[in-house]
């Protein structure tokens, strides 16, 4: 196992490395930073915004190959990502931002794994029954809702509860407030803050996985193990969770680890409803503002968490089915 994890790593972070590095000529080639200085007024003299951009590494007046070659000597012996076209230094917005975005995706990802999936085995073991055609239509209702519309209509239950209870049960903006001090004071905080934007995601997200899931497991649970599983004195429910779901929750395993990387940065919507300023805001902000390096940067982000998504993928396959752990 560890050294077929060991393999997966040195196949990614190639894969990795190249995708960056190509990313970089691309976003040079179609961002201008240049651009940002030509709106000021009174405008600047070209030789003071030759300087900052310089200054910056984003002169287009520069070989590009210079360029490249300052970034990524700056990221490999620096583990600098560089600065945007007004001297804002990337490496403090993604690691603000990646934290930001790490609170609401992984509870909100746990979360509509856990209840799709649940969903999934519950309507799976009672296939046409009232039960199962009330879940799939309420999974049928929210999977066509756009982001947003979920987004606003959670936002106003929120501002309905609020005023009911003429207290602030949840926080609609922002990811914290910024008068709270003290350790408890602001778990509660964040924890208020979290709440709308998380019920979002959760329902924004988990129908795909019910549907997936329960398809899955509803061709698995005549398959001949399961059967023999049942001929040696299992119970029906006993076999379904025991034999045909480890097998049909590998699909949804692997399907959810490729997910994460495209939520923390494809979560815009959710995080421009509730002002959450996470790497989805971030990446948009940087192609507006023709923020190369912190284009690159976000790109980068998602690269990464797309290979350890991969990995932890690969590692679940093998945990999960014991034919292919056989084989390693």
């Amino acid at each position: 196992m560890i050294g077929y994890v060991a393999r997966r790593v040195g196949t990614w972070a190639v894969l990795v490395f190249v995708a960056v590095n190509l990313t970089y000529f691309i976003a040079t080639a179609f961002l201008d930073p240049r651009s940002n200085y030509a709106v000021r007024k009174p405008p600047l003299p070209p030789a003071v915004v030759d300087a900052a951009l310089s200054s910056y590494n984003l002169n287009d007046k520069t070989p590009i190959l210079e360029r490249w070659w300052t970034w990524l000597t700056g990221i490999l012996l620096h583990w600098d990502w560089g600065s945007s076209p007004t001297g804002v230094s990337v490496n403090g917005q993604i690691a603000y931002r990646a934290g930001v975005s790490a609170q609401l995706v992984f509870g909100a990802t746990v979360l509509a794994t856990l209840l799709g999936v649940g969903l999934g085995v519950y309507t799976a073991m009672r296939q046409y029954q009232v039960p199962d055609r009330i879940l799939q239509a309420v999974s049928i209702f929210l999977i066509n809702l756009p982001v947003a519309v979920i987004g606003l209509a959670v936002v106003l239950i929120g501002i309905t509860i609020n005023q009911k209870t003429g207290h602030s049960v949840v926080l609609v903006s922002g990811a914290r407030s910024i008068d709270v001090e003290g350790f408890w004071p602001t778990i509660v905080d964040r924890g208020k803050h979290l709440i709308l934007p998380t019920i979002t995601l959760v329902l924004a997200q988990y129908a795909e996985l019910h549907f997936l899931q329960r398809s899955l497991l509803l061709d698995t649970v005549d398959a001949d193990f399961v059967r023999t599983a049942r001929a040696k004195g299992l119970t029906h429910g006993q076999a379904v969770r025991k034999h045909a779901l480890r097998t049909a929750i590998i699909p949804v395993a692997v399907g959810v680890a490729f997910a994460i990387p495209a939520i923390f940065t494809g979560a815009v919507i959710t995080e421009t409803i509730f002002g959450w300023e996470g790497m989805g805001r971030y990446f948009v902000t940087s192609i507006s503002t023709n923020d190369i390096h912190g284009a690159v940067a976000v790109a980068a982000f998602g690269a990464l968490a797309t290979a350890i998504g991969a990995i932890l993928a690969d590692v679940a396959v093998v945990l999960l089915d014991p034919r292919v752990r056989s084989s390693r």
